[in-house]
């Protein structure tokens, strides 16, 4: 007879004093129940050290905090935000433990994850965002000109998806943004809740203007969206990340495209163009100009690929 194979080990309870701070997270913070699995296993990870040197979880001090910190970094491999998220949910639980007057002090303030490297935004090269606007398999298709008129706003005015959803066809007081089609501006809501002109330039005024001849068919009564999907509502940002989605598939695109692709496309081309900085930063809207920095980062790297491949002295023997 085949033995059966054992049962799985499972996870050891947690000692009483952290058990009782995933309580307090889950009742009194209401933590979703994705974060409370994360907190749960940074406090398992937590209890084991302490189990494998001996120590109490009540009478831990900062120089013995640091060396677990380390050990699991080196250790367990953990990647600098998986860091930030472990220490978090320990520095939490040392708050309350004193809240509690269990301990004296936080063994883990001012201990910090190492810094992640901020990768650098991913951009279309310009053949290829050309090559997604104007794809059009189905030509007049009302599927077609409302995925082209979502791509020219999107890489054409450098609008964040969530300012793409909250275009109106004119302006009212509900009105997050709206089109104004003499002006040729979209008028939009940022993050922050600033607002912002876009100039429309002449691609994105045709892609609308298609867009709006079809309109009045597909929308519902009232409906004061822009953009309308199959069942005459506003369409969301999944559905238009989806559209971007299978059009970018369809199109035969070197890599999955998504709607801030196409923002970051759209400063970046621009940015390779035009040289000027300030004005970039105010067409994307973003408060400070190091968001924007960024883009010179892509920049340079188009310029170093354009002398790599041009320049003479570039050229490998």
């Amino acid at each position: 007879m085949k033995a059966s194979p054992a049962p799985e080990a499972s996870p050891s309870p947690l000692a009483a004093p952290l058990a009782a701070y995933l309580d307090h997270a889950r009742v009194q913070r209401r933590l979703a129940p994705r974060s409370l699995q994360i907190y749960a296993d940074a406090l398992r990870r937590l209890q084991q050290c302490a189990e494998r040197d001996g120590v109490e979880l009540l009478k831990l001090q900062p120089p013995q905090a640091r060396r677990w910190a380390a050990r699991l970094h080196a250790e367990a491999e953990l990647a600098p935000r998986s860091m930030a998220l472990l220490l978090s949910a320990w520095r939490g639980l040392y708050r309350w433990l004193g809240r509690e007057r269990l301990v004296e002090l936080n063994p883990f303030d001012g201990l910090r994850a190492p810094k992640a490297a901020k990768p650098l935004p991913k951009a279309l090269a310009v053949d290829d965002a050309v090559q997604l606007a104007e794809y059009a398999p189905g030509g007049r298709e009302p599927s077609d000109v409302l995925d082209r008129c979502i791509v020219e706003l999107l890489y054409g005015c450098g609008l964040r998806v969530a300012e793409l959803v909250g275009l109106d066809l004119q302006a009212s007081a509900a009105a997050q943004g709206w089109i104004d089609l003499a002006g040729a501006e979209a008028q939009v809501l940022g993050k922050g809740s600033k607002r912002r002109s876009v100039p429309l330039g002449r691609a994105a005024l045709a892609a609308l203007q298609d867009w709006l001849a079809l309109r009045p068919g597909l929308a519902r009564a009232g409906e004061p969206a822009l953009l309308v999907g199959a069942r005459g509502g506003r369409l969301g940002a999944p559905q238009i990340r989806a559209r971007l989605k299978a059009r970018a598939l369809a199109a035969g695109m070197p890599t999955h495209v998504h709607p801030h692709m196409l923002r970051h496309s759209f400063a970046s081309h621009l940015l390779q163009s035009s040289g000027d900085l300030r004005a970039v930063q105010e067409l994307l809207g973003h408060a400070h100009i190091t968001t924007t920095q960024v883009y010179t980062q892509l920049d340079f790297q188009h310029l170093a690929k354009v002398y790599d491949a041009a320049h003479p002295r570039a050229k490998k023997k």
